[in-house]
């Protein structure tokens, strides 16, 4: 098994990798995933069905279902409820994406227009609300208390994270710490759920919940950091979004918290114009990028990201060897490396 497992690992890195060889150990579990996420959206009220059907028509990257369903496998975990509790991260991640479209005033999300943009901020935040109190309820009549406790604690962790966020919109001053203790909280404490929920469910003991959920926390970081460098150099059509979308709604990111660090004036009244213009001037756009690719800001944060993801890797190889350590360590591979 060990010499299969290695093979499978070996033969990946050296192809194009890329989610379905990630996916192939869950992909009957993620379809199971997409139709309870369609039941939870069900509802006699026909703009609910309306707005659900057009959120989950497309199944996404689904990375939380399938980090649960990876951590779950990886614990030898017999039962059915990582399907049930990987469509509730997912239907939370989702609820936070439409309240985050609201603040952002956003219109597009993964190439196509936001909840937000389509029925508008009041239908839109009652939406969100109805996601969040629907997964709860399921958690309810599902779960164990402690899973319960640790589905609650993220949702208001991630809305602290967003509200501190918006609370340092546009501050220049923004220290790498700060930025650190804002993605952690909107970001990687989902990650961090959703793994030690897997180890609830397969009843580990408290030095595997801990391990695999410092693995889930490293990883959402290095995640987040990813996304955030993705808004200066990624391509705008797989990206879904225009390039600088986070500078244009005043998200200061770890890039330019590097560069103003560095004392750079010049940057500082470029980002300024580019706030108070709302992000429309393209000259000012490619200035910015100009700056933060010159001056070794992109390399600072991705190397950032590498370590994060380097600290999930060895959390995750301290596991017995297996297809589904495997393909955690294959998934950390992607995640650092994706360009959209």
């Amino acid at each position: 098994m060990k010499a299969n497992t290695s093979a499978f690992l070996q033969s990946s890195l050296e192809n194009n990798l890329d989610l379905n060889t990630i996916y192939i150990q869950i992909t009957h579990e993620l379809r199971k995933v997409e139709n309870l996420l369609k039941e939870m959206i069900n509802s006699s009220n026909p703009l609910i069905n309306e707005i659900g059907n057009y959120l989950f028509r497309k199944s996404g990257k689904r990375i939380r279902p399938a980090l649960l369903l990876l951590c779950s496998k990886l614990l030898g975990y017999k039962g059915t409820q990582d399907i049930l509790f990987s469509a509730l991260i997912e239907a939370i991640h989702t609820a936070s994406l439409i309240h985050d479209d609201i603040v952002d005033n956003s219109e597009l999300r993964r190439g196509q227009p936001t909840v937000h943009a389509k029925w508008g901020p009041n239908i839109t935040v009652l939406l969100g609300d109805y996601l969040y109190i629907r997964t709860i309820d399921q958690a309810l009549k599902n779960s164990s208390r402690k899973i319960l406790e640790v589905l609650t604690e993220v949702t208001t962790e991630m809305v602290e994270g967003e509200i501190t966020e918006y609370y340092h919109s546009g501050n220049l001053a923004l220290k790498e710490e700060q930025y650190f203790d804002i993605i952690k909280k909107k970001t990687a404490s989902l990650f961090r759920a959703t793994c030690q929920i897997s180890s609830l469910l397969a009843e580990s003991n408290e030095q595997v919940e801990f391990q695999l959920a410092e693995f889930g926390l490293n990883l959402g970081m290095a995640f987040q950091i990813v996304d955030d460098l993705l808004d200066f150099t990624g391509d705008e059509d797989r990206l879904g979004k225009p390039a600088l979308s986070d500078l244009r709604e005043g998200r200061v990111t770890l890039p330019l918290i590097f560069t103003l660090q560095e004392g750079n004036s010049h940057l500082k009244s470029k980002v300024t114009g580019y706030f108070q213009n709302k992000g429309h001037s393209e000259g000012l756009r490619n200035e910015i990028l100009e700056i933060v690719t010159k001056n070794g800001a992109l390399k600072y944060a991705m190397a950032k990201a590498r370590e994060f993801g380097e600290r999930s890797k060895k959390l995750i190889l301290d596991f017995p060897a297996s297809i589904y350590r495997d393909s955690l360590v294959l998934f950390t591979d992607f995640l650092l490396n994706r360009d959209f």
